[in-house]
C-alpha cells in the first residue's frame, strides 16, 4: 500500500499541516523529503530502513554523499535536498542568535555553536563578533584544518574582529575525536588571542572547546 492509499489524517503531509512539523516521527519527516517509495516500499518504510541502518537522523545528515545516494529511494538530488535542510537549520539558528537579545554568559551560544560545529569532520575556528552590549553581529568560521588541528592566525582574528566592528568575542572550536578537554595548544593560543586583541581594545569573553555532547569554557577554567 503506497502512502497516498493510506487513511489521510495519517499521511505525513496531512499530519503535519493538521498538528504541526512536531507531531511527526523521524521517518515520517524523512518521508516527506523522500515524497515517493520505491517497489514495495513506502517513504515512510525507507525512512524506518535509513535511521536503523544509519542510527538515527543526525548520522544520516552527516553520512558520506555519495553512500546515502546509492540507497534505496534516494539518489543525488533527494541527498541535496536533505543537506540543503541541514543548511537552512544552521541558517536558522545564526540568525536567531543574531535577533535574540544580548548574551549575559557565553554559554547561552554553546547550544548554537554545538549545532555549528559538533558533526565537523575536521577541526574548525569560529568567531562570534559582539557589541559592546554583548548582541551578537556575525558568526564566522575563520579557519579549516585537519582531525588533529587548525591553524590559527591572531593577526586575521584581529583584522576580522575590527572588520566587523566587534567590542568583544566568543572564540570556539571543535574536538572531532569527540572529547572536549582543551590541550596546552589551545591554552597557549587562547593567551596569545587575548592579548593581541587587548591591543584594540576589544574583549574576548571565552573560548569554547566543542566535543560530541558536551563542551568546555575556557573561561571558567581560568586558561586565559
Amino acid at each position: 500500500m503506497t502512502i497516498t492509499q493510506w487513511p489521510e489524517d495519517e499521511r505525513p503531509r496531512e499530519k503535519l499541516m493538521r498538528c504541526g512539523a512536531g507531531a511527526l516521527s523521524d521517518a515520517e519527516l524523512l518521508a516527506i523529503f523522500l515524497r515517493t517509495g520505491v517497489k514495495g516500499k513506502s517513504a515512510v518504510q525507507i525512512g524506518r530502513d535509513l535511521l536503523a541502518e544509519y542510527g538515527g537522523l543526525r548520522q544520516i545528515l552527516n553520512a558520506d554523499q555519495a553512500a546515502l545516494a546509492s540507497a534505496p529511494g534516494l539518489g543525488p538530488a533527494k541527498c541535496a535536498q536533505l543537506r540543503a535542510a541541514l543548511e537552512l537549520g544552521k541558517r536558522y539558528l545564526a540568525q536567531k542568535l543574531e535577533r535574540d537579545g544580548p548574551l549575559t554568559s557565553p554559554s547561552q551560544a554553546v547550544a548554537f555553536l554545538t549545532h555549528q560545529l559538533r558533526d565537523q569532520p575536521r577541526e574548525v575556528f569560529a568567531v562570534v563578533y559582539l557589541d559592546n552590549r554583548h548582541h551578537v553581529l556575525h558568526y564566522e568560521e575563520l579557519f579549516r584544518g585537519t582531525l588533529s588541528g587548525a591553524t590559527v592566525h591572531p593577526r586575521e582574528v584581529v583584522r576580522s574582529a575590527l572588520q566587523h566592528n566587534a567590542a568583544a568575542l566568543i572564540l570556539a572550536h571543535n574536538h572531532p575525536s569527540g572529547v572536549a578537554e582543551p590541550s596546552q595548544a589551545d591554552a597557549t593560543l587562547t593567551v596569545r588571542l587575548k592579548e593581541a586583541l587587548n591591543l584594540v581594545e576589544v574583549r574576548l569573553l571565552d573560548h569554547l572547546v566543542i566535543g560530541d555532547g558536551e563542551f568546555v569554557s575556557m573561561s571558567d577554567r581560568g586558561l586565559f
